[in-house]
């Protein structure tokens, strides 16, 4: 796709009747800004084609067509890949709308915890980073009672993994987990092995662990 930034007289053809936004400013600054612009310039209507169609030919309403679906279809797969990004909080009553009804194709991860237990914690400050890194995956968690009535701190930590509201793989308990050494690379492939998410982790990180293990018990 053609770099919208570029000065050529055909941009400054599209940024003149909306089709693209604005010259992009530094993204430090102004990154919130751009976005803004990025969208709208997305969502106008054809209006804006009917109203300056005097100024183009068929060439040119084909092409500009063609980029204006080119630029909805990026817009479309962006905000569908950046649609989460932070792990949420419920409760029971919130179950069916958030897990059961997330939608199709979503995938789910819902940790059950209780405050005071410490790797119930530790698994919960992995997920906020797991969360920020996989931001098309739903992360929840809740406090264990709240959803399960009665249900057994020996269980604790636990992770639901769903899809279409469906559960595909479940972790019960700390030994699921290696116990307090849990490393967010750990977690990160445990739920690369239930499909949750895309992991570029190349291997994983527990066989480096025991690699290492079995090298100082040779030496």
């Amino acid at each position: 796709m053609q770099d919208p930034n570029a000065d050529t007289e055909w941009n400054d053809i599209l940024r003149k009747h909306g089709i693209v936004p604005p010259k992009e400013t530094p993204k430090d600054e102004e990154a919130e800004e751009e976005d803004v612009l990025q969208q709208q310039s997305v969502v106008k209507t054809y209006e804006t084609l009917e109203e300056n169609e005097d100024d183009f030919n068929e060439e040119d309403e084909h092409a500009i067509e063609l980029y204006r679906l080119q630029r909805i279809a990026q817009w479309q797969a962006t905000q569908v890949k950046n649609k989460f990004g932070e792990v949420g909080e419920i409760s029971g009553q919130d179950y069916v709308r958030e897990v059961t009804e997330a939608g199709k194709g979503i995938w789910v991860i819902l940790h059950l915890y209780k405050q005071g237990i410490p790797i119930c914690t530790l698994i919960n400050q992995h997920l906020s980073v797991l969360a920020r890194k996989f931001k098309d995956v739903k992360f929840l968690k809740a406090i264990s009672t709240t959803c399960i009535p009665n249900y057994p701190d020996e269980n604790l930590p636990t992770i639901f993994v769903y899809l279409d509201g469906n559960i595909q793989t479940q972790f019960i308990g700390p030994l699921m987990f290696g116990g307090m050494n849990l490393t967010k690379d750990e977690l990160e492939w445990k739920l690369a092995e239930s499909g949750a998410v895309k992991t570029d982790l190349e291997e994983n990180p527990q066989k480096q662990i025991q690699d290492q293990l079995m090298t100082s018990i040779h030496t």
